[in-house]
């Protein structure tokens, strides 16, 4: 599937009347093993980015350099079509634009742009918002950055928890007017907020988290969000079994005594090994 053919379906997905939530990815073997379960979208969250690359909390250490390499790396190994977390942008509005065309060519289907304060200010131990002016001046680049018209770009606000509802549903409202292709919400924790920010906005809606009272699909569909993040369990999976599975390598248990390895037939499917031999007997002429 080509680049523009993934932006093509998450276009796809914002467009439809359904909800959906996508498979959280962050490396090679995850972008596969969520796109042979049938995901439709994977989502490449910073928290996930940051753990995958270098092993630190979501404090706004990881690059744009480490963060597009590892989108290229998950674009060379899967079709799937993801949508990327790109924090802050990495700076100002110009820093923003470049953001946007390094995605675009790591092949990215989508990505976020938020107002978040980022890094954290000196003495500020709560998050904080930039203003809404910085806010509007980073989407309009990203927007001017974007080379593909089929990509998606998608305007984050966390307002509703930092600030106010008011305050989110202002952002968002500024953001529409930008013209973005969607908005992307964090922090709301009930159906009065949703039920407000969707009667005054007209796009598609992502949701980064939700109570359980809210995790009813259908309900998320009728308020116009077409993808809900469940939080990124499997890399915090994948780091509970590397950990059992050093530590009891450590106590001396021998490599078959090990549970929870996966079968030769799922390792084999995630290497793409049947692909891999018939390319060995064509081009080396290896193999029967």
């Amino acid at each position: 599937m080509t680049f523009r053919a993934r932006r093509e379906a998450l276009r796809a997905i914002l467009a439809g009347d359904r909800c959906i939530h996508p498979g959280s990815v962050y490396d090679a073997i995850s972008i596969r093993i969520a796109e042979d379960l049938g995901f439709e979208l994977g989502m490449f969250g910073g928290s996930a980015a940051s753990l995958a690359v270098l092993g630190d909390p979501d404090i706004a250490l990881i690059t744009l350099t480490e963060l597009a390499e590892q989108m290229r790396r998950m674009s060379r190994a899967a079709a799937l079509p993801v949508l990327v977390d790109a924090d802050h942008g990495y700076g100002n509005a110009m820093n923003v634009r470049r953001t946007v065309q390094e995605l675009e060519a790591a092949g990215a289907a989508g990505l976020t742009i938020e107002d978040t304060l980022l890094p954290q200010a000196f003495g500020e131990a709560k998050p904080q918002l930039i203003s809404l002016a910085e806010g509007v001046g980073k989407v309009r680049a990203a927007l001017d950055g974007r080379g593909d018209p089929a990509l998606v770009i998608l305007g984050r606000t966390g307002a509703v928890s930092i600030a106010s509802l008011d305050d989110a549903i202002a952002r968002a409202k500024a953001y529409e007017a930008c013209g973005v292709d969607g908005l992307f919400f964090t922090g709301i924790t009930s159906r009065h907020q949703l039920d407000a920010i969707a009667a005054v906005t007209t796009l598609p809606i992502v949701l980064g988290g939700a109570p359980e009272e809210m995790s009813d699909l259908g309900y998320l569909a009728s308020r116009r969000v077409r993808v809900a993040l469940q939080g990124h369990a499997p890399i915090a999976a994948a780091t509970q079994a590397v950990y059992e599975t050093l530590k009891a390598l450590r106590e001396g248990a021998s490599p078959k005594q090990l549970k929870g390895l996966p079968s030769a037939e799922l390792t084999a499917r995630v290497m793409r090994d049947g692909d891999v031999k018939k390319r060995l007997r064509e081009f080396l002429g290896l193999g029967s």
